[in-house]
């Protein structure tokens, strides 16, 4: 599928933004619906673009990762290897889970949250609807595996939570590897 956002960087040039890491404050406030009609939601569309695009193996980011508690996030799973069904990159403005189901434990890290990965079980089908910034078009997005995965992690930051309130206990959670 081609993205759903092919045009936002011609709309707005996103400047690359500082990611904020546990345990700031911001992260674990609920975001606010905003306007995807508003300059300012299709600035903070580009600027989620424009750092996730500079943060290597990065492949979501929400609004308050960046200090701005909007109800906003950006996705791009096209590239990673767990990747099934794959939306292409885009930005959805205030979004509401309709579907999950089947849930899965897997391993998941962030960020905010640099040291650690860990085990958490999620939906692997879901589906989702939001806006498109800019033009406020509604969108429903039906996804499974880890995109669904990957669009839960947002939509918790969104909520004010992170991976590590999800982990089922102490052993779930692993000091991240590191790769030479």
């Amino acid at each position: 599928m081609t993205d759903l956002l092919p045009d936002l960087p011609k709309l707005h040039v996103g400047r690359q933004r500082d990611v904020l890491r546990a345990p700031h404050a911001a992260l674990a406030t609920t975001c606010i619906e905003v306007d995807p009609h508003s300059d300012d939601t299709v600035a903070l569309a580009a600027d989620l673009l424009a750092t996730m695009d500079v943060s290597p193996g990065c492949v979501g980011l929400a609004a308050n990762q960046i200090g701005v508690s909007a109800r906003v996030f950006c996705l791009d799973v096209s590239a990673h290897p767990k990747a099934r069904t794959c939306h292409g990159r885009f930005v959805l403005v205030n979004p509401v889970i309709e579907v999950a189901t089947r849930k899965e434990r897997a391993r998941e890290g962030c960020m905010s949250v640099p040291d650690f990965t860990g085990d958490v079980r999620r939906a692997s089908r879901l589906e989702i609807r939001g806006y498109l910034p800019g033009t406020a078009e509604p969108v429903l997005i039906k996804t499974d595996a880890f995109e669904a995965r990957a669009i839960q992690h947002e939509v918790d930051h969104l909520d004010g939570l992170l991976f590590v309130d999800r982990v089922v206990d102490a052993r779930a959670l692993h000091p991240r590897q590191t790769y030479l």
